[in-house]
């Protein structure tokens, strides 16, 4: 078994300590992502459509890192603060994921860091 810690200056700095992903043989495991503006590091302003499409360019900077892609995610998890914006956050997400889209769950929670709208975490198949 082989593990290897994924770094990208393309997604967000980890807020704490965990790492950006983890590789292990085939499976690529990405941390948690918010709507952080890897430039900044700041939360990025508006709506949960505008919050979600940067958590998955996130997520997609980060697996292309992994050796891997949004078309090879096979499960993703969201966490939104309000599960009446599941239908904006759904219209975003079926952008990204277009043809034969991972398993998914979403949850409603209390809160998330930073003030943020939504949370997605994957899990993904890379190239070993």
């Amino acid at each position: 078994m082989s593990r290897d810690v994924i770094r990208t200056a393309g997604a967000p700095q980890a807020i704490g300590p965990y790492s950006q992903a983890i590789g292990v043989d085939q499976f690529v495991f990405v941390s948690g992502q918010i709507p952080l503006d890897p430039a900044t590091g700041e939360l990025v302003a508006g709506d949960i459509s505008v919050q979600t499409r940067r958590v998955l360019q996130n997520v997609q900077a980060i697996l292309e890192a992994a050796g891997s892609s949004l078309a090879q995610v096979i499960k993703t998890t969201v966490f939104l603060t309000d599960i009446g914006d599941f239908a904006a956050m759904n219209t975003v997400y079926a952008e990204f994921f277009v043809q034969d889209p991972p398993a998914r769950s979403a949850v409603q929670v209390a809160a998330l860091p930073r003030g943020a709208t939504v949370e997605i975490e994957v899990v993904a198949l890379r190239q070993g």
